[in-house]
């Protein structure tokens, strides 16, 4: 597959974080800050309904549909590798048959996590 994505073929389609239902308008956030962004955009006496997706497994067939399939509203995002070697050990230490390595990366990264950017 490296030479699909060296040619730029590959994307993943990225789905929305937030539904904000407000009466019979749907407005769809990528993130916490689009969230926001949106929120702050409503009148003053709106009474957003906010719904978090955590996966795709939470969406529905439809809104999975509309959300990010649809060519006309999908957004997607191209595959880049920038080097073949951090690319080919990053592959073997997370999914490959030794879960040493796995154990190993989690605990050698989990030190400069920010609390405030984790999806939890």
């Amino acid at each position: 597959m490296a030479d699909l994505i060296r040619k730029g073929h590959v994307y993943l389609g990225n789905p929305p974080l937030y539904r904000i239902n407000v009466g019979k308008e749907t407005h769809w956030a990528r993130d916490d800050a689009h969230k926001e962004e949106i929120l702050a955009g409503l009148r003053a006496n709106a009474k957003p309904e906010i719904t978090r997706f955590k996966g795709l497994g939470e969406m529905d067939a439809t809104v999975l549909a509309e959300t990010t399939l649809d060519v006309r509203k999908r957004t997607l995002l191209q595959v880049q590798i920038d080097s073949n070697l951090d690319a080919d050990k990053m592959f073997v230490e997370l999914l490959g048959k030794d879960p040493a390595l796995r154990y190993r990366f989690i605990m050698d990264t989990a030190a400069t996590a920010v609390p405030d950017e984790l999806d939890v």
